[in-house]
């Protein structure tokens, strides 16, 4: 199987000091990119999170302090991974809802305004769980046809990024046309479709802070474009103002902008916030 690319796919794996996006580093970031002509990248790098890394993820992971303490920052590696990455999609395991989101933090953290936005994003997590409803050991041994521990060590970026990378083809070798009589078991080897696949909410930002949501008239009825789909805008998704569009709140109040970026929120939802306001302030 190769995969049908319109642009290189970055397939990656991350190990953190723990799960919290504001607080927590990577430790460990592996990937391979996958370019569209088919030919493969490597590399597996080690990471100085400028903190100490929690005991329970040295025994979970095997990563020491010591492992990393003469190892580049994110901040010094940044530059480069900007430069690989740019112009990719991405794909992972469960990588949608956490190494996505981490490391667009760290990106961010390091000065680097890496606009995910603009990528596919294919969670392979989000596939298997919506076809078969495991995780990736399982996935492995259903679409691989062996145990994941005769081929991989558990825990580890560089060993879960191989065997993420050989999981989602074996899913568009099951799921092809023409293997599934079935339409609704059927996926095609198409970066669009995989990842609108991989989609499980409505999230502008990772964090989930911002959503989008329909635009509806004062009678309630939903808006649509000039081909019947309905139109989107973003909403706030918390506090005082939840389900007010992030337009309207910016315009009511201003000082709310003030509040978020002074706030403890994560460097992602600024960064969105701060795209919002600016777009209504160039469509002025």
């Amino acid at each position: 199987m190769k995969l049908n690319l319109t642009k290189p796919l970055i397939v990656f794996d991350l190990e953190t000091t723990g799960l919290d996006l504001v607080n927590d580093r990577i430790i460990q970031i592996s990937y391979i990119k996958v370019n569209t002509d088919g030919t493969e990248e490597r590399s597996n790098l080690f990471v100085n999170p400028e903190k100490p890394i929690p005991a329970e993820v040295v025994a979970l992971t095997g990563i020491s302090n010591d492992d990393v303490k003469d190892k580049p920052t994110f901040k010094e590696l940044a530059p480069t991974l900007n430069e690989k990455f740019c112009g990719c999609d991405f794909a992972g395991f469960n990588s949608n809802h956490f190494d996505i989101p981490m490391l667009a933090e760290e990106f961010l953290r390091a000065g680097v305004d890496f606009d995910f936005a603009k990528c596919r994003l294919i969670d392979v997590q989000t596939i298997f769980h919506k076809m078969e409803r495991r995780n990736l050991a399982a996935a492995y041994k259903f679409y691989c046809g062996r145990k994941m521990e005769e081929d991989f060590e558990a825990h580890r970026a560089d060993q879960d990024t191989e065997a993420t990378y050989r999981v989602l083809m074996g899913e568009l070798d099951m799921y092809a046309p023409g293997r599934q009589e079935e339409p609704d078991r059927q996926l095609n080897n198409d970066m669009n479709e995989l990842a609108e696949f991989s989609k499980t909410n409505d999230n502008v930002d990772f964090a989930g802070r911002i959503v989008w949501r329909d635009m509806v008239d004062a009678q309630g009825k939903v808006l649509t474009d000039k081909d019947g789909k309905p139109r989107r805008h973003e909403v706030f998704n918390f506090g005082k103002y939840k389900n007010w569009a992030v337009v309207d709140v910016l315009n009511r109040d201003p000082g709310y902008y003030s509040w978020m970026l002074s706030s403890d929120f994560t460097n992602n939802t600024k960064q969105v916030l701060t795209r919002i306001r600016l777009r209504a302030f160039n469509n002025k």
